[in-house]
């Protein structure tokens, strides 16, 4: 453990040495490359290549949509009379948003309570016949056909009024719907259409109602990456989406937004056109900042142990391969081939192949006075960053 510390310590010192001597590179390249006219060998900074570890981070498109985006469509038809909030306003459930013409809708209930009416009075005369006529069978005066019809006429009676009553509860329900209320707490939508227009259940939504407390963000990932995700198959998805650390949110004008986010699901169908699968992170959204959609990337951090880690500036790219110059025990310099993981942190990058521990590397004018077959004057990339500290300490 402490080995692996004091590799890891190394190579921090390492790539802040090449950082600092980047910074002044153009003094040191300079240097090397006169060296080199005057036929001497140049001196260029080189670091020993030691395992080491490192944080990354994959970026994935994303589309961001509310908790819920629920469309808000009118029930009946008629002529909006009012319109009671704005776009982007925040309303509570239930909270009125829209009024349809009420006026034919509270005729169909005034008529439906009359047809109601007439339909208890003929109940009420339908039963007084049954109950004249049931006296009047009990003594033989009438027969057992007249009493059957006065007890169907009875029954038709209270048949037509439990119709009516339906009917009016239609009615009722058809007045209710002319206020349109939100169907959630959220936020107001485009609202396309405006007072004196025409609404119905066929046309186009009233607006949309955006839970927004928290959101989604969806982006995908691939058939390879689900696999690398759970190793294979060797840990369930769940498990793996579980262990997944907290993710952040690239904003569309590149700021990271504040509050990290966490993969809840992946879908668990793989688009065969894309050949990914959809994946869902949740934000809070306390502010609100973020809208249904709003687009950004989503920024998933990767750590890597006892990996090879070089600087970029210590390798070149020639028709899409990528090269470093490895020192030999003659000071000797061989370009070399590397493979390097795609996702990176702007300054490393993480070799996957080419080189091994103890190798040794120039991380110094590289593309300039470092190429292939020249030997060099090798110089500790650390001490020498060192050294240009100290000299400009001595020059303040």
């Amino acid at each position: 453990m402490k080995r692996n510390l004091y590799y890891i310590g190394l190579a921090i010192v390492a790539l802040s040495a090449v950082s600092s001597l980047s910074s002044c590179g153009g003094k040191g390249d300079a240097a090397a490359a006169a060296a080199a006219m005057r036929g001497q060998a140049p001196s260029l900074a080189v670091q020993t290549i030691q395992p080491a570890a490192i944080e990354l981070q994959s970026l994935y498109p994303a589309t961001i949509k509310g908790k819920t985006d629920i469309e808000v469509r009118p029930m009946i038809s008629g002529n909006i009379t009012a319109v009671h909030v704005d776009e982007g306003a925040h309303v509570q459930k239930g909270q009125l948003l829209f009024t349809i013409d009420q006026v034919p809708y509270q005729a169909a209930v005034e008529q439906a309570e009359a047809s109601v009416n007439v339909a208890k009075t003929a109940v009420e005369t339908a039963q007084i016949s049954v109950n004249s006529n049931r006296a009047l069978h009990e003594k033989n005066i009438i027969s057992d056909n007249a009493m059957r019809i006065s007890e169907n006429q009875l029954a038709q009676a209270q048949a037509q009024l439990a119709q009516a009553q339906a009917g009016l509860t239609n009615a009722r329900k058809n007045l209710s719907y002319t206020q349109v209320v939100a169907p959630s707490s959220g936020v107001v939508g485009s609202i396309p259409l405006r007072v004196g227009a025409l609404a119905s259940p066929s046309g186009m939504a009233l607006t949309t109602v955006s839970d927004n407390s928290e959101v989604y963000a969806y982006f995908s990932l691939t058939e390879r990456q689900i696999l690398d995700l759970t190793k294979g198959g060797e840990t369930s998805l769940n498990a793996a989406i579980a262990a997944m650390p907290a993710v952040k949110l690239k904003l569309a004008n590149g700021a990271v937004y504040g509050s990290e986010g966490k993969v809840a699901t992946v879908s668990g169908v793989i688009d065969p056109s894309t050949g990914a699968s959809t994946v869902r992170a949740l934000f809070k959204n306390a502010n609100g900042v973020l809208r249904s959609g709003s687009t950004g990337s989503i920024i998933v951090p990767e750590s890597y142990t006892d990996v090879i880690v070089i600087p970029q500036t210590a390798t070149t790219e020639v028709q899409g391969n990528r090269f470093v110059f490895v020192l030999d025990e003659n000071n000797t310099l061989h370009q070399t081939p590397i493979e390097v993981l795609p996702n990176q942190d702007g300054k490393n990058f993480v070799v996957t192949s080419g080189l091994k521990a103890g190798d040794v590397i120039v991380v110094q004018g590289v593309g300039t006075t470092a190429r292939d077959g020249v030997t060099i004057q090798p110089v500790d990339a650390a001490a020498a960053a060192q050294q240009q500290s100290s000299n400009q300490a001595e020059q303040k």
